[in-house]
């Protein structure tokens, strides 16, 4: 895109930018703002020059967007300028323009959802975690049984090797002493505890383990541990009762408020998962409808935005940087797949919310902004000022839009109940 200027528009804006810096000019024999204007000029003209090429481009270029009606994404690429005091400003600006695409019809898409509701078991389990956390672990002389704690010593190997070999961040999973294994099942490795079962303080024994597919330690998935285990300790777990003394350690008055507040969790977890489930599959639907070529400039830095995400979650799960420096291509080649599908879906975000006129208000972006601060434990003002620092209102205004698309995609749906699996 080719934009020009003529010469007095652009002498107009250094006159202005002149008197501008002529108001604050400080010049040695002059009181502030009163030195003469070929003086100011002299002093300041780089000053000058800067600013009004700036002020000029921006200007032109955002009206020929305007003109043009050309949707932009990102920011424009400006060469071949020529612009100087007395002169036509010109230069050229390349951009990349939002995809031209057939909106597809967003109301009514189908998904499944079972008909599951907070049953009365479903309430009592959790009171019984509840109780876990006030239980009382009782060491006893007596073989190992179901429901007990055995508290173990242990070292670890696969394909002979100790573990750390393997995977290098898993020195828990190689070597630990006076370890607490739950013998429920499900607990620790699959199929540890079970072997345990029957001795006593003192014995020995070896352990086979086969790691899950889908085990935490991705360089041990599928494969088979060796565990060599002594153990040390059998505890009993022993629950307290559940009753309105109970109930008033968790800050309810009674055990039927503590059981009324239980039941209100649990629906309200079951509503969220339920609508993150709802919300998903009508996601997959609306991208599965309508295809469309997507800007490489949004694609790059969503797909930079997403591997930063990704790198941060694995230091925080402990996984060192040499590690994750293996896995770049890995870690690249799902952060670009995932970035594609999010501009697309920004994309037809920000055309539903045109089609339907939704906005958001001062209050939302307000609202919405609370919410963040309290999520990274923020103080309020603090969590603004970091806003605007880093011009993150579009971001915050896009977020509020996006949750406002959603609602409306939930409340069109075509959903089908189905029974619990």
């Amino acid at each position: 895109m080719r934009v020009e200027l003529d010469a007095t528009a652009v002498n107009t804006a250094f006159d202005a930018i002149t008197k501008d810096i002529q108001k604050q000019a400080s010049l040695p024999g002059f009181r502030p703002g009163k030195a003469p204007r070929d003086m100011v000029v002299k002093k300041y003209e780089a000053e000058i020059k800067d600013e009004a090429k700036r002020k000029l481009i921006g200007d032109a270029y955002r009206k020929a967007i305007d003109e043009q009606k050309i949707q932009v994404v990102g920011q424009p690429d400006i060469e071949e300028v020529q612009f100087g005091r007395g002169q036509a400003l010109q230069f050229t600006a390349t951009v990349e323009t939002a995809p031209e695409f057939q909106l597809p019809e967003y109301k009514g898409l189908p998904a499944k959802l079972d008909t599951k509701i907070v049953t009365d078991a479903d309430v009592e389990r959790a009171l019984d975690l509840l109780r876990g956390q006030h239980a009382n672990y009782n060491t006893v002389a007596r073989p190992l049984a179901n429901g007990d704690i055995a508290v173990v010593n242990y070292s670890g190997t696969c394909d002979g090797k100790a573990i750390t070999e393997v995977a290098t961040t898993a020195k828990g999973l190689t070597e630990q002493k006076n370890f607490w294994v739950e013998t429920a099942e499900g607990k620790f490795i699959p199929g540890f505890a079970a072997q345990l079962i029957g001795a006593q303080a003192g014995d020995k024994r070896t352990v086979n383990v086969d790691f899950p597919t889908d085990f935490v330690t991705k360089e041990l998935q599928g494969k088979k541990g060796v565990y060599e285990v002594e153990l040390v300790e059998v505890k009993e777990k022993s629950l307290p009762t559940l009753d309105d003394e109970l109930a008033k350690k968790f800050g309810a008055e009674d055990l039927e408020k503590l059981r009324a507040g239980v039941r209100a969790d649990l629906e309200n977890e079951l509503k969220y998962s339920r609508s993150k489930a709802l919300r998903g599959q009508l996601v997959r639907e609306l991208l599965g409808k309508v295809n469309f070529d997507l800007p490489e400039s949004a694609v790059a830095i969503e797909t930079r935005n997403v591997v930063y995400d990704l790198v941060r979650q694995n230091t925080q799960r402990g996984i060192g940087r040499e590690l994750i420096e293996k896995q770049k291509d890995e870690i690249y080649a799902a952060a670009a797949g995932n970035a594609k599908e999010r501009v697309k879906l920004a994309f037809l975000v920000g055309r539903i919310a045109e089609q339907e006129k939704i906005q958001a208000s001062q209050e939302d972006l307000l609202k919405r902004a609370q919410q963040l601060a309290a999520m990274y434990q923020m103080p309020f003002d603090q969590f603004l000022k970091d806003l605007q620092k880093r011009n993150g209102v579009n971001e915050l205004y896009e977020q509020v839009l996006h949750e406002k698309v959603l609602e409306l995609l939930e409340k069109n749906a075509a959903i089908t109940e189905t029974a619990p699996a």
